[in-house]
């Protein structure tokens, strides 16, 4: 008899594990573990084994960061050799930043990693965490997955190209400038050109620090002199989220181009990205744009916001100089720019 893939999961909290209080919604491990044990499918032979630890203390994804990141982070390392693969339940809020945020850490990652939740909590009668959560185990005993994915509503997104789409329907998130990595119907269809390929170097784990970073999002009428007082030296990183292409205002002598020298002078690193879903940041292709690139900030391209900021923070924690950390922000690492 072929031995069966072991998984573990990793319970951050989130609305899969809560149940209502007088309070609202909140982490509730009784309720959640008995709504596991009511889930047949999950002892079903064609299931993986799995055994799971929840972090302490249990949280909403709104109070989920630089610290916590690091705590699943460990886990995976202290247990990697141990399992074929890793679930982690997590709220969606910020779901989209933690699966950036380890897709980088988790430096050649040899094994799936699939985060999920659910936009109804699993004690509850319609909540979707029950088939996120199946498939999601699946998924992880795959033999074709060497990233960090967001499994949810029938699709396998790459975590460090996915946006919180909605607060209220089950297509909660959504990949815009690429396709899912793998769609569950009847069966599980992986598109295999668009999944990374197995690493050769031995796994390792990047822990990252608390860098200052901060993220502006122009809008018309943008009064950029407001931000002038944060751009010190201790700021490591900005991600700018301009219109288009990386359009931003031009009149009134755009005040934003000095302040960004400033931080380029101080060390800071500069990404452009887009406020649209969908499309690339390509710095020069309009008047608009072409002053931000004569002032040192580097284009986004295609990395979402989440990405973006997700990048420095593992850049920084790396002892890189500004120089090769504004190389490496437009350099593919983890195929979360330049697939279009």
């Amino acid at each position: 008899m072929e031995n069966k893939k072991k998984i573990l999961i990793i319970n951050s909290g989130g609305t899969i594990c809560m149940s209502k209080t007088d309070g609202g919604y909140a982490p509730d491990l009784k309720v959640f573990r008995d709504s596991l044990e009511k889930l047949a499918e999950l002892s079903a032979p064609e299931m993986p084994t799995w055994e799971m630890i929840n972090l302490e203390p249990l949280l909403d994804s709104s109070n989920i960061a630089v610290d916590e990141w690091n705590k699943i982070g460990k886990v995976i390392e202290e247990n990697y050799d141990k399992y074929d693969g890793f679930v982690i339940l997590h709220g969606t809020d910020t779901m989209a930043y933690t699966a950036s945020i380890l897709s980088f850490a988790l430096e050649n990652l040899g094994k799936p990693v699939i985060i999920t939740g659910a936009q109804i909590p699993l004690c509850e009668l319609r909540s979707d965490g029950k088939d996120n959560l199946i498939t999601s185990l699946m998924l992880a005993a795959s033999d074709r997955i060497f990233e960090v994915g967001i499994y949810f509503a029938n699709k396998l997104f790459r975590g460090n190209c996915t946006i919180k789409f909605s607060a209220s329907d089950f297509i909660a998130f959504n990949s815009p400038n690429l396709p899912p990595l793998a769609t569950a119907g009847i069966h599980i269809d992986y598109n295999d050109s668009l999944l990374l390929p197995k690493p050769t170097k031995p796994f390792r784990r990047q822990v990252i620090r608390k860098v200052p970073i901060g993220v502006i999002k122009v809008f018309p009428g943008i009064q950029f002199g407001l931000f002038e007082r944060i751009m010190t030296e201790d700021l490591k990183g900005i991600v700018v989220e301009t219109f288009g292409a990386g359009n931003i205002p031009n009149s009134s002598g755009s005040a934003l181009l000095p302040i960004i020298e400033k931080a380029y002078k101080n060390g800071s690193i500069i990404t452009v990205c887009t406020q649209c879903p969908q499309g690339t940041v390509m710095l020069g292709t309009y008047q608009t744009s072409a002053a931000l690139k004569s002032v040192g900030a580097v284009a986004g391209r295609e990395m979402t916001t989440e990405a973006a900021v997700a990048k420095l923070y593992y850049l920084f924690s790396k002892d890189l100089t500004p120089d090769e950390v504004r190389i490496q922000m437009e350099t593919p690492l983890r195929g979360e720019e330049s697939y279009l």
